[in-house]
């Protein structure tokens, strides 16, 4: 991310200097009905759509995906998660690898796993963060809690503070 802030739609008060340096005069006179001249596009404007339409509510009808709720209300619990066969994942970090057997394709005709399953002390991955084994009921309402205040305060590797696994 970026240390210092970026123009967004209001720049600097341009230096008064003969060359190299923009004219606000001349780009108001050329550009009159520039939304940024009549003040419609102001940086204030700009982070409040960015919060409503990128960070805020519910998406309804986009990308191929019925509705998506931006804030994570239905993160799923990954310590209720039902483990088994006939179908079901062999642990909430793993699928059921075992065949249903011959003559048949069903997943619900699947035993339980009986391998040895990762044990998720051990199990580090690459990277910064919580890992994999992180539960998103736990972790998707700091991510929700995010805004277009927040956003500019992300510290590298980290979406929220602690999320690095660290303090």
């Amino acid at each position: 991310m970026a240390e210092q802030p970026q123009v967004i739609v209001q720049p600097a008060v341009a230096p008064n200097k003969q060359y190299g340096a923009r004219k606000d005069g001349n780009l108001k006179s050329i550009f009159a009905a520039s939304p940024v001249y009549l003040g419609e596009l102001t940086d204030a404007e700009r982070k409040r759509t960015y919060q409503e339409l990128a960070l805020d509510g519910t998406v309804v009808g986009g990308n191929g995906i019925n509705s998506y709720n931006r804030d994570f209300v239905d993160a799923p619990d990954l310590t209720e998660v039902e483990t088994g066969g006939g179908g079901l994942p062999a642990s909430p970090y793993m699928p059921n690898l075992t065949s249903p057997g011959p003559g048949s394709v069903s997943a619900t005709d699947q035993p339980v796993y009986n391998g040895e399953l990762p044990d998720p002390e051990t199990n580090v991955e690459f990277g910064s963060g919580l890992g994999g084994l992180a539960n998103p009921a736990d972790t998707s309402g700091r991510i929700a809690e995010q805004n277009i205040v927040t956003i500019g305060s992300y510290i590298s590797g980290r979406s929220y503070q602690g999320s690095d696994g660290q303090s």
